[in-house]
């Protein structure tokens, strides 16, 4: 008999994010941190009401592609070409610090008596998990506070993308080095370069396209939501599938084609937040906090992961902040900047469930991954509005 519990489900989830959202907004949180709060006390953390399941999880990854394509749109190119450069640095000592710092903290832990080279991978593995940043959580603070087309939202987004590819090449390297008969790190880099050879090619294509047959796509009519949305979805699956690059850097680069086509633009914004903030967003925040189910914590791990949780927060915000103003930017931009990069979310659960595949990350492990997850999740909103205050 076919089950109609996702029906439940999603009204239980759209009704909880919602009033949580509000109690949030009532002791100066954004919303976001009621919609994540909800997911850890009806998940199995707490009173286990909610379970992850297939529509759940598939749902939840529509909405993250359609918050970062709006992401995307929200952008201010010529802000982002200016900022360029600064992102690229802040996201390289972004990547450095964390990377290191997982890498030790993991081996002052856990290594045998004599370091063996898996010992050593398996580190940097962790490391790897603490590069990962995820901008979701950042932008939807931002977009709360009015504040993501500004110089340091757009230098998170900008950041937060330059910070998934160069984590990407690190990841690559590492289960190359594990498994160097599925593919290669040789190719696998070369297909980080021609995604960003793709990403030209369809700029060109749709520029050259618009400015040559304006009315195919118009202003204020659904179609062109339509057609944005199945390019967004177009773009997110070619760069996971084709190139190894995750969905939701697809999605962004998608919104950012699109974000200089002035009214288009505009009207293709006001549509897609309908449905991302109606269905699919809710379910992806509250599906964050379901994923904790810190069961399996013993004393040793879970001093673990607090030590991991304490490097994860102070090397992206030294790093990333750091890298700020080395590019000139004020102490409290920098500041923001930091935090702004502190949330690790769905990027590091990836990346961590690669390293369980690859067999460098255990399942007794996954409780302190998740649990740095969740709490960095939870801490970068309320970080984040604190300071940019």
């Amino acid at each position: 008999m076919e089950s109609y519990d996702f029906l439940f489900v999603s009204a239980i989830i759209l009704l909880s994010t919602k009033v949580f959202g509000i109690l949030s907004e009532r002791v100066h949180m954004p919303q976001v941190v009621g919609a994540l709060t909800v997911g850890i006390i009806l998940g199995p953390s707490c009173f286990n009401v909610l379970h992850e399941t297939d529509f759940l999880l598939k749902s939840a990854e529509i909405g993250v592609i359609l918050l970062m394509f709006q992401a995307g749109l929200d952008t201010e190119f010529e802000e982002l070409k200016k900022n360029g450069k600064a992102s690229f640095i802040i996201a390289l000592i972004g990547v450095i610090l964390p990377f290191i710092g997982g890498t030790i903290v993991y081996l002052l832990f856990f290594r045998d008596s004599q370091m063996t080279s898996t010992d050593l991978l398996k580190g940097c593995f962790i490391g790897v998990i603490l590069t990962a940043t995820s901008v979701s959580i950042s932008v939807e603070t931002l977009k709360e506070m009015g504040k993501l087309k500004g110089k340091v939202g757009t230098s998170i987004l900008g950041a937060a993308i330059i910070d998934d590819i160069l984590g990407i090449i690190v990841l690559t390297i590492i289960t190359g080095v594990t498994s160097p008969n599925q593919g290669g790190v040789i190719w696998v880099l070369l297909k980080i370069a021609l995604f960003f050879v793709f990403i030209g090619i369809c700029t060109l294509i749709i520029h050259k396209t618009l400015k040559r047959f304006p009315n195919i796509y118009p202003t204020g009519k659904r179609r062109t939501a339509i057609y944005s949305i199945a390019f967004c979805l177009i773009m997110a699956y070619c760069s996971e599938v084709f190139f190894g690059v995750a969905d939701i850097t697809g999605a962004y680069f998608a919104g950012l084609i699109l974000c200089n086509t002035g009214e288009i633009r505009n009207y293709v914004v006001r549509r897609i937040s309908i449905a991302s903030y109606m269905f699919f967003t809710p379910i992806f925040f509250a599906s964050i906090g379901m994923k904790t189910v810190l069961s399996g914590m013993t004393q040793s791990l879970l001093l673990f992961s607090i030590v991991l949780l304490i490097v994860a927060i102070l090397s992206k915000v030294a790093g990333c902040g750091l890298g700020a103003k080395l590019c000139g930017y004020t102490n409290n931009e920098a500041l923001s900047v930091g935090i702004g990069m502190v949330s690790r979310g769905e990027v590091a659960l990836i990346v961590a469930q690669k390293g369980s595949q690859a067999g460098l990350i255990s399942q007794d492990m996954f409780p302190a991954v998740i649990f740095v997850v969740i709490i960095t999740v939870l801490l970068t909103p309320i970080l984040l509005k604190v300071q940019m205050k």
